[in-house]
C-alpha cells in the first residue's frame, strides 16, 4: 500500500494537495506503532503460540502485555507506523493507507480471528472480549 501511494504521488499532481508533513511526529508514530508490534510478538512468543491466527499451534490465550489493553497490538502497531510513516511526506495518498488499514484489519481480519477464538476458547475469551477493547 505505501508503494501505491508513492506511485499515486508521484504521478498525479492533485495527490499533493494536502501537504502536513513533520519529521518527529514520523519518528514518533512509526517508532511508536514498529516497538508495539514487536512487543506483542515477543508476548506471543513467550507464550508459545503462534502468530498466524490459523495455527493449529494456537493453544495459549495471551492476555498479557500489550493484550492487556488492547486485543489487537499488532495491527494497531502496524496502523501507527504506516500512519508515521505518512508524515515523512505528508501527501493525501499516504494518510490513505493507514485508513485502508484500519479498515481492512477491522472488517476482514479481526472478525475472522474472534470468531476462530471465540470456538477456541470459549467462556475464556468472552470474559477477556468484556475486560479489553478491541483498539484501545
Amino acid at each position: 500500500m505505501l508503494l501505491a501511494a508513492y506511485a499515486t504521488q508521484r504521478s498525479f499532481a492533485w495527490a499533493q494537495i494536502v501537504y502536513f508533513r513533520s519529521l518527529p511526529l514520523a519518528i514518533l508514530l512509526t517508532v511508536a506503532g514498529i516497538f508495539l508490534a514487536a512487543w506483542g510478538r515477543t508476548t506471543f512468543a513467550a507464550a508459545g503460540t503462534e502468530i498466524i491466527p490459523t495455527s493449529a499451534s494456537n493453544k495459549t490465550l495471551v492476555t498479557g502485555g500489550p493484550f492487556r489493553f488492547t486485543r489487537n497490538p499488532m495491527y494497531a502497531g502496524l496502523i501507527l507506523a504506516s500512519l508515521g510513516i505518512a508524515y515523512f511526506p505528508g501527501t493525501l495518498p499516504f494518510f490513505v493507507v493507514p485508513v485502508l488499514l484500519f479498515l481492512i484489519c477491522n472488517v476482514l481480519f479481526i472478525p475472522f480471528e474472534e470468531a476462530k477464538m471465540q470456538r477456541q476458547f470459549g467462556d475464556q475469551y468472552t470474559d477477556y472480549l468484556r475486560r479489553v477493547r478491541r483498539w484501545i
